[in-house]
């Protein structure tokens, strides 16, 4: 059911972001400068048919191979485009022609504006890329806006996204998550599902596959409630809340279930565009330039093993480990009982998350 209502409704229910019924599929995130200079040169009816809940735009993606997963009318694609590059490449995967049909229609009037052409479209199904001809291994960076929802099985689409990217390459995406499981009888709703609600994941469901397809440390990036004011929809959904999140997560061998602490730092350098001052590797790693930012083992892998590396300086290694890194959401789960003395100790509390 999922593949043939996503097909009739984004091809057929759906003639603009007009027709949806929630803020589910809208990306609310005000863009940065350079983004909206970008979105300026996409096509108005490739816009008009955007249906993201996010932007997906990665820093520092120049000259990078990018798979856009449900790419629709290629709004992203064409985005992205402009900031990989005559160097880069964007390949845009769907499974609506409709949708597929309004990419291809603006190829050239893009390649036009842009000064070249690096954007192809593929059809086909997320949940079976392994048909698609795509080389493993060949991506620096996947990016999926609100559709992952959309697929029956998340799982196949997660280990396949772990099987295309290089080695130190991401899945950036944003998508939407519920507070709960989603009642099984409400899986089949075309509305819901068309809707993005109903295939949503339930954010430690989400945690679990990301794991079991190989991605050690999901990392937040940004998040925001969903606003249900379709009072038909509302009280389907038996009180069920959804957020819209974009999460990253990487392909690198090193990573560790915790955030362990080797007593290392790195300073930023200032030289990723349009993060010069600040750098954000995720919702809790806010990296000012020049100041030395204490890191664990996992984050200084995410900067260190991948497209990062060339705009950090690294201090220290993996030789001596101080155990888990204070504040990282995992405690040391001894002497937390109230009879224990050092329970109350100051010293003993958890420092910021790293």
């Amino acid at each position: 059911m999922n593949l043939e209502n996503s097909r009739d409704y984004y091809g057929k229910v759906l003639e603009s972001s007009a027709d949806l019924r929630t803020d589910a599929c809208c990306t609310a995130e005000a863009p940065a400068p350079d983004i909206l200079a970008a979105l300026a040169n996409v096509h108005p009816e490739v816009k008009a048919r955007y249906y993201g809940c996010g932007l997906v735009v990665p820093q520092a993606i120049e000259g990078a191979h990018v798979l856009d997963l449900g790419s629709g009318s290629g709004q992203d694609a064409y985005l992205l485009a402009q900031m990989v590059g005559t160097n880069g490449s964007v390949t845009g995967v769907d499974a609506t022609r409709e949708q597929l049909d309004v990419a291809e229609a603006h190829r050239a009037w893009h390649a036009e504006r842009f000064g070249f052409d690096n954007v192809r479209f593929v059809e086909g199904d997320i949940e079976k890329l392994d048909e698609l001809g795509l080389e493993p291994a060949s991506f620096d960076v996947i990016v999926s806006n609100c559709v992952i929802n959309l697929v029956a099985d998340k799982l196949a689409v997660f280990r396949a996204a772990h099987r295309l990217l290089k080695p130190g390459g991401e899945l950036y995406f944003s998508d939407v998550y519920a507070d709960r499981r989603v009642p099984a009888h409400l899986l089949d709703d075309p509305v819901l599902h068309g809707e993005c609600l109903s295939g949503a994941l339930y954010w430690g469901d989400f945690d679990m596959l990301a794991k079991q397809a190989g991605f050690a440390d999901p990392r937040l990036v940004t998040d925001r409630p969903l606003g249900i004011n379709d009072a038909e929809v509302s009280a389907k959904l038996e009180g069920i809340s959804f957020v819209s999140a974009t999460y990253r997560l990487f392909k690198l061998a090193g990573l560790e279930p915790q955030c362990e602490d080797y007593g290392q730092a790195v300073r930023y350098r200032g030289t990723v565009r349009g993060q010069e001052k600040m750098f954000h590797l995720d919702a809790h790693h806010a990296i000012e330039k020049g100041r030395v930012f204490p890191v664990c083992g996992n984050s200084w892998l995410m900067l260190a093993e991948t497209r990062f590396a060339p705009h950090f300086d690294f201090i220290g290694d993996f030789s001596t480990h101080y155990g888990v890194f204070p504040g990282c959401g995992t405690a040391v789960p001894f002497g937390q009982s109230d009879a224990n003395p050092q329970k109350s100790d100051p010293k003993n509390q958890s420092a910021p998350c790293c």
